[in-house]
């Protein structure tokens, strides 16, 4: 992509609830002292939790038609009548997990068309490249709004367990505005006994845990979590390995899990029979084992609360029946009909919020501009280690052949 002058572009989010940015003012102001033939785009927006005016004074360019970038950079998926022909995108498209037989495995905006958006990538010759499939040689992402989705998700999944059970209501993290006022929040709302499973050990599961010690709840053991009880709140942390087990290898391996998930099957059933909020953090696969099976769902008597973060449909945690927004956050679940049910005191409240780090917008965006600026546009304004290319679902039109197997979704 190297040119005399290189053109990048910042797209206005599709999503009216969607605030974030991928790359804020102060990112502006760096890319054009490190790159002084780049030249930055900024569509008008409202809704952008930065101003135009602020993006102005740091050297962007304020412009409706971004048809003359290099490439063009949002957050959520585009509405595919914005997209335009020939341009090259990157954006969280939530397709890479899509399988032709577990279709709905997948993130994403509530009432996007996931197929009506890939196939109008495919006709208008885009090229779409995903901000999720960013990796090293390890397979770790090099970026990501992880840290501050599990924040927020944790906050959700809190608030909620205090208007469920306790019937208080804590003040929502988007009208806390920042970071340092959630925290502040939390520490003024003190949790009576209870128990909480957290899932995880990436960045999402990082976050959660990150706003877990700034409670009055204590951390424990799996041991003690299994074997005892307790008469003021606590929280455990289940690792990978620690609620997965290999039917064929008698010790866990990471890089055997990633490569042959379906050798797997969950060991959190004997962790659930005490939980009373379950916050699920942690990467799922659609070919690994849920945390939990549907039928055993009515032997969780204690399980009231649980906050899906990672909020794939027909994923990892079956009662995600669907994503949740965050002006409406929650909805409730029956243990016995299994399917979504009026508020009661003996349904499951769920939060599915999936766009959680909107609620704290500038914070977010700030920190994953800074992967952004650092681990993205050197690789595409300058030479391609292999990263960009590896997250390049379709080039000019044309699936990639490691991801080829979507074409089968859109297909059937």
């Amino acid at each position: 992509m190297n040119s005399d002058t290189f053109t990048l572009g910042i797209i206005r989010e599709t999503r009216e609830d969607e605030s974030r940015t991928p790359l804020v003012p102060n990112h502006v102001t760096k890319i054009k002292e490190k790159y002084n033939h780049v030249n930055i785009l900024v569509q008008p927006s409202k809704n952008r939790c930065f101003s135009d005016l602020e993006y102005k004074n740091a050297g962007a360019i304020i412009q409706e038609d971004l048809n003359e970038c290099n490439i063009i950079l949002g957050v959520k998926e585009i509405g595919t009548n914005l997209l335009n022909e020939n341009k090259t995108y990157l954006f969280f498209s939530h397709t890479s997990k899509i399988q032709s037989d577990n279709s709905s495995s997948t993130q994403g905006t509530p009432g996007m068309d996931k197929k009506e958006l890939i196939k109008t990538i495919l006709e208008k010759d885009i090229t779409l490249i995903d901000y999720e499939n960013i990796r090293n040689k390890y397979g770790a992402r090099y970026l990501g709004f992880g840290r501050f989705a599990g924040i927020v998700g944790c906050y959700n999944s809190l608030s909620l367990y205090k208007k469920f059970i306790k019937k208080i209501n804590m003040k929502r993290a988007f009208e806390l505005k920042n970071y340092e006022s959630l925290i502040k929040e939390i520490g003024n709302n003190k949790f009576s006994e209870l128990k909480i499973l957290v899932t995880g050990d990436g960045r999402v599961a990082k976050g959660v845990l990150e706003l877990l010690q700034k409670t009055n709840i204590t951390e424990i053991s799996k041991e003690e979590y299994l074997n005892k009880k307790f008469s003021y709140p606590v929280f455990c942390n289940l690792k990978t390995e620690d609620y997965v087990k290999s039917n064929s290898k008698n010790t866990f391996n990471l890089q055997h899990f990633i490569e042959f998930p379906n050798d797997y099957k969950s060991k959190a059933h004997e962790y659930l029979l005490s939980t009373n909020v379950l916050i699920s953090a942690h990467y799922w696969d659609p070919h690994s084992p849920k945390i939990f099976e549907l039928k055993n769902l009515n032997k969780y008597l204690n399980l009231q609360v649980i906050g899906d973060i990672t909020c794939d449909l027909n994923g990892s945690i079956p009662t995600t029946l669907k994503s949740t927004t965050i002006k409406d956050p929650y909805f409730y679940y029956n243990k016995k009909e299994l399917s979504e049910c009026s508020q009661t005191e003996e349904s499951i409240a769920v939060m599915a919020v999936d766009n959680l780090p909107s609620e704290l917008p500038r914070d977010s965006s700030t920190e994953f501009g800074d992967g952004v600026l650092n681990e993205v546009l050197p690789f595409i304004i300058g030479k391609d280690d292999g990263r960009i290319y590896n997250a390049t679902i379709i080039k000019k039109g044309k699936f990639l052949s490691r991801y080829s197997y979507i074409e089968k979704y859109i297909k059937k």
